[in-house]
């Protein structure tokens, strides 16, 4: 059954990638934290006597489900022909690793458009960091500059803008120049002056519902909160609850609720993060040494190339990887060896 999410256990975050902020003869490490987090319901497929379903590939052609070592990719060249890329190819083209954000520029804060920013995260100082964090910090706010920078992450190259607000840094993905739409790209009509009867109606509508600054109480996700009244509401009336087999149950996510403010805080004032406190979900003894059985982490596991897809899956599942759901092979690879 669903539990209250203001009744979880708070346990300390982990960061998303740990690496050094690099230009000229500075060095400073940090860590990447996602700064949102997605709050929203998440319904899952079941039948009708609540077992979950997965999602497969079909063949269309030869009317048979797919496995993952059946699948490749392939670049549609023409109506009817595709260019087959291996995932040994991708792996030679992927950009090398590196544990740097590569800052190249430092831009007025004020060029950068909002429409630019993708996804926000904290950047948070490394144990002995603090004080070439805080001048960063600090030089960026007074000079209202961004730094705009790369870095490599799970075989990608990421373009961040670096900002600084109350002497906290953080990062913003960028799109690349030709992933952002232009007004005329959409067919915005040409601007025609507005008269001054209209301009002046528009303002007066736009102060009777003024503020004086953003109140985060109106930013809710009404619908969300609708969505988990009904399924409270049958709950308390055992209406359309069903119980899945035990064998074909889906394992439960601990939902990592964190608190990143704390972190940063204490990072700031040069004390040493708590150890995480233990997950409220604990599995069993005899769960636990199946999974060990089906993917032994230690000297004596397969290699991962090795593995299929859905035992990689698995595995990041274990390590707790975010993201895992739309990696492919290889980013599950990459992404398995970085964690261990």
């Amino acid at each position: 059954m669903p539990e209250d999410r203001d009744d979880e256990e708070r346990v300390r975050p982990r960061p998303f990638w740990s690496g050094v902020i690099a230009f000229g003869l500075v060095s400073l490490p940090v860590s990447l934290f996602p700064a949102n987090r997605s709050r929203r319901v998440s319904l899952k497929m079941v039948d009708d006597s609540g077992t979950p379903l997965s999602r497969r590939y079909f063949c269309e052609h030869e009317q048979k489900a797919l496995s993952a070592d059946d699948i490749v990719r392939g670049y549609k060249a023409g109506e009817h022909h595709y260019v087959v890329v291996e995932d040994k190819e991708l792996e030679d083209l992927a950009p090398e690793k590196s544990q740097e954000i590569d800052l190249k520029r430092f831009v007025p804060l004020d060029d950068i458009d909002p429409i630019w920013f993708e996804r926000a995260y904290f950047l948070v100082p490394d144990e002995g960091a603090t004080k070439a964090y805080r001048l960063l910090a600090k030089s960026m706010e007074d000079e209202r500059r961004a730094g705009i920078a790369t870095f490599v992450m799970r075989g990608k190259e990421y373009l961040v803008a670096i900002m600084a607000e109350r002497g906290i840094l953080r990062a913003e993905t960028l799109p690349f120049h030709d992933e952002v739409r232009t007004p005329e790209d959409v067919g915005l009509p040409a601007l025609k002056k507005a008269a001054k009867e209209q301009v002046a109606r528009m303002q007066k509508a736009m102060k009777a519902l003024a503020a004086k600054e953003l109140d985060r109480d109106e930013l809710n996700d009404r619908h969300t909160r609708l969505v988990l009244e009904t399924v409270q509401k049958k709950i308390k009336a055992g209406k359309d609850v069903v119980k899945a087999p035990e064998e074909e149950a889906a394992e439960a996510e601990e939902d990592n609720v964190i608190d990143l403010m704390q972190v940063l805080k204490e990072r700031l004032q040069g004390g040493t993060p708590a150890e995480p406190k233990p997950a409220k979900r604990e599995e069993s003894r005899g769960r636990r040494e199946e999974k060990s059985r089906r993917h032994p982490v230690g000297a004596s596991a397969k290699p991962l190339e090795d593995s299929t897809k859905e035992e990689l899956y698995e595995l990041a599942k274990e390590l707790h990887i975010p993201g895992r759901s739309g990696m492919s092979k290889r980013q599950l690879v990459d992404a398995i060896r970085e964690r261990r």
